[in-house]
């Protein structure tokens, strides 16, 4: 008997909801068809850099998948597999393990870093993984793309909630995140109104505003986003008429994490991961302190981060996560390489995984912020997808 292709599967970089849909589907569809098998990889990419076979086995980075031990994974968030924002193009020598050092030493290391692409490639041909499915956002597949650029057949699988992947309108994550968001906020407006205070929150996006901006279109909110510096004078006089303009006494605003007013340099702090970014000062207790520097006004600062992309997914996250593992497999089967499921137009596709250099979808600020009012555009959505912007 001919021995069974195999396919490695694995998550990198931030969790969200649905990513264990993902998996189980992509186990289930590839142990329908007798010739293949399904490796999961722990850790994102530091599976395939930090590998330690022992007679063809590592239990810290490998784990076979199966009907049975994928069974009720889907019911749950988070990643099954495990994750990390490791950057195999970029490892930092020092902070290898002593196998992995051994390893990388006779390649070109500049200031500490190497590049450990051929170490990964190794690593696949030793595990005989002839397909990789990566899931991860635009960090995790742009290393996706360098190993499909050296003949690998990889296919990718989108996933963030900040919805910024370019070439494809929807990530998995998206939609659990905005429900917990506006869940939330109901729940946030009844002590705002018992204290009669303003709501200052802060949520993911640190390069594009589509959690901010979608959570404030449905509920009537004013917000603030990465694509636009905004006038903070003039936001804080909005912020205080809605307030007195309200019988019960409150208002809130949501701030994406990479939004800033006219003027203000936004600071960062911490060490830099794997692709270069470090975390960025919390933009909402910084509006909070000029509220109270130019008003009397009290105000309540909420972080809606790590909270949102934790716990199950909703259905459609559930829907798009089988439907995209189901894409995947169809892909591997017809030797597709270097692609990525993706949704455009309202339709599932698939398509490129995008090119770094592009860097994370955005906004659309004409067509869909009002930057003198701090709101989304609600006018104009006839025959756009329903998520209102096209990939």
């Amino acid at each position: 008997m001919p021995s069974k292709k195999r396919i490695g599967i694995l998550t990198g970089g931030g969790d969200v909801p649905g990513l264990n849909g993902v998996i189980k589907s992509l186990v289930y569809r590839s142990t329908d068809a007798a010739d293949f098998e399904v490796i999961g990889i722990r850790r994102g990419w530091e599976g395939l850099t930090h590998l330690k076979l022992v007679g063809g086995v590592d239990s810290n980075y490998l784990m076979p998948l199966d009907r049975e031990n994928t069974r009720i994974i889907d019911r749950t968030g988070g990643t099954f597999l495990h994750t990390s924002r490791t950057n195999p193009s970029k490892l930092k020598v020092d902070r290898l393990p002593p196998h992995v050092h051994k390893k990388v030493g006779h390649l070109k290391e500049a200031d500490g870093i190497v590049d450990a692409t051929p170490i990964v490639l190794e690593n696949l041909e030793k595990l005989k993984i002839n397909h990789l499915v990566a899931i991860g956002g635009d960090d995790t597949l742009s290393y996706a793309s360098v190993l499909a650029n050296q003949g690998l057949q990889v296919v990718a699988v989108p996933k963030t909630m900040d919805n910024d992947v370019q070439n494809t309108e929807y990530c998995i994550g998206f939609s659990t995140a905005m429900t917990r968001a506006l869940n939330a906020i109901t729940r946030l407006r009844t002590t705002l109104g018992s204290h009669e205070r303003i709501g200052i929150i802060r949520m993911f996006g640190r390069d594009a505003g589509f959690t901010a901006l979608y959570t404030a279109y449905v509920a009537s909110l004013r917000c603030c986003i990465p694509e636009i510096e905004f006038d903070l004078n003039k936001l804080i006089d909005f912020l205080v008429t809605d307030k007195v303009n309200n019988p019960s006494r409150y208002t809130l605003a949501l701030f994406s994490e990479g939004a800033s007013w006219i003027g203000r340099k936004v600071e960062v702090y911490g060490p830099a991961d794997g692709y270069g970014h470090k975390k960025k000062t919390n933009i909402a207790e910084s509006v909070a302190d000029m509220l109270k520097q130019h008003t009397a006004e009290e105000t309540t600062v909420v972080d809606l981060t790590y909270d949102l992309r934790s716990g199950e997914p909703d259905f459609l996250d559930k829907m798009v996560a089988a439907t995209f593992a189901t894409m995947a497999f169809e892909c591997v089967v017809t030797g597709g390489r270097g692609r990525m499921m993706a949704i455009q137009n309202g339709c599932y596709t698939d398509t490129e995984i995008p090119d770094q250099a592009r860097g994370p979808r955005r906004v659309d600020v004409p067509a869909m912020y009002d930057c003198d009012r701090f709101r989304p555009k609600y006018e104009s959505k006839k025959t756009l997808p329903i998520f209102m912007t096209r990939a």
